[in-house]
């Protein structure tokens, strides 16, 4: 497609990705803009980064650039940094099994990729038609091999070559289906969508530090209703958060429903509108109902109600951890939040004052609100925290800086 006939223009390629495309180019290599930047430009969206794909080896992308390094053992590729930007800069790369560059595992997984080809080698290896696109900055034409450009039009998410082979080779490719499904508002086409229904137990496979990334990508797309509404009926909740899908398989209480919902769209209001979000409240939304259902189990056994909270929070995310690996200052956060919920019906005395002077308080007070919004507390606390707030402004709380660590003195040696 030449330049006349699509719409994206070097104005909304960041200056970083510019210079890199055009030194590798004046250089004598070939260099294109790739995946979602390309994607997401023709969609009328401003991408968050830029990919780069060329011919230049990694060591020669290495030797063009003093402010880049090579990482990646299964991926070799290259990250330019300007600033807080990072360029990735990929070689074209050519899917053989023969070679020796290339290694599978017995199920298929693709363990090592560093077998290098050329552009049209290249996009077949890519998941998607519509990450397969190329913004050639020679010429300014978007090269598509796969008919990529089509569907991006239907808005149609189309896995490139046979869907079972490909979520074999990387299942977390499924993750990435419903999290571009759900993000850029595409239908997942049928086959590939049909190809999750058989695959999702490889999910199981694949290691906890990596599903907390992709958890995380998921949940802060700015779509996470759509998202979870996916993974239930693609059946992956149970490799993600197996005690919620387990609660949900029951008959759940309506307003427990509600209240995951309803945090699900808190979440996303605030990331549509550039505000932070920390990965321990999704953690915190999607573990309160088992957290609550035993909870409530121990608190029947005359166990108090925080005691009961601190022992449930503790066993559930022992087990969560199983299948997701979350940081640990994202999983204590998770614990605080729950363990604050009971502390907001203490009203008198200097009990609120305490409440808002702990650094998770803001985190908890926006849960407890969900609460309140779905009827799982009286609505009026929500209200009276409200207003407690706008007369008792909270501290602000920095990082405490750390002291330098005394050094040992050293023993003079005396001769």
């Amino acid at each position: 497609m030449t330049r006349n006939d699509h719409n994206i223009s070097r104005k909304s390629i960041s200056e970083a990705a510019l210079k890199v495309l055009y030194r590798l180019t004046n250089s004598g290599f070939r260099a294109c803009l790739v995946g979602g930047g390309v994607r997401d430009l023709l969609l009328g969206i401003q991408p968050k980064d830029f990919d780069v794909a060329t011919d230049a080896t990694p060591e020669q992308v290495r030797e063009l650039f003093r402010n880049s390094r090579i990482i990646g053992r299964r991926f070799r590729l290259v990250h330019i940094r300007f600033g807080r930007e990072i360029i990735e800069v990929a070689t074209f790369r050519s899917h053989s099994s023969d070679s020796p560059k290339t290694e599978l595992s017995t199920e298929g997984r693709i363990l090592r990729d560093n077998t290098f080809g050329d552009i049209e080698d290249d996009a077949m290896r890519r998941d998607f038609t519509a990450n397969a696109l190329y913004y050639d900055i020679a010429n300014f034409s978007i090269l598509d091999y796969t008919n990529g450009l089509k569907d991006v039009e239907n808005r149609t998410l189309r896995l490139i070559g046979d869907a079972e082979t490909r979520y074999k080779e990387d299942p977390v490719r499924m993750l990435r289906a419903i999290r571009f499904a759900a993000k850029l508002d595409f239908e997942i086409e049928e086959l590939a969508g049909e190809a999750i229904l058989y695959c999702g137990h490889l999910l199981a496979g694949i290691p906890p530090a990596r599903l907390f990334d992709e958890t995380v990508k998921l949940f802060h797309c700015g779509n996470a209703v759509r998202v979870f509404e996916l993974l239930r009926s693609y059946d992956l909740l149970q490799y993600l958060f197996p005690a919620l899908n387990e609660i949900l398989k029951g008959e759940p209480a309506e307003a427990m429903l509600d209240f995951v919902d309803q945090g699900l769209v808190n979440t996303d209001n605030r990331i549509n509108d550039d505000m932070h979000v920390s990965p321990a409240f999704i953690f915190a939304i999607l573990l309160w109902p088992a957290v609550h259902q035993q909870a409530m189990k121990l608190q029947s056994d005359k166990l108090r109600i925080v005691p009961a909270l601190l022992q449930a929070g503790s066993d559930v995310m022992s087990r969560q951890l199983e299948h997701i690996s979350i940081p640990r200052r994202f999983s204590q956060m998770a614990r605080d939040i729950w363990t604050a919920q009971p502390k907001f019906q203490r009203t008198q005395g200097k009990h609120p004052a305490r409440l808002l002077s702990l650094p998770y308080f803001r985190a908890a007070y926006d849960f407890m609100c969900i609460q309140s919004m779905v009827s799982l507390i009286p609505a009026n606390l929500c209200l009276w925290w409200t207003d407690y707030q706008k007369t008792n402004p909270p501290p602000t709380h920095s990082r405490r800086q750390r002291e330098p660590r005394p050094q040992r003195r050293r023993k003079r040696n005396v001769d």
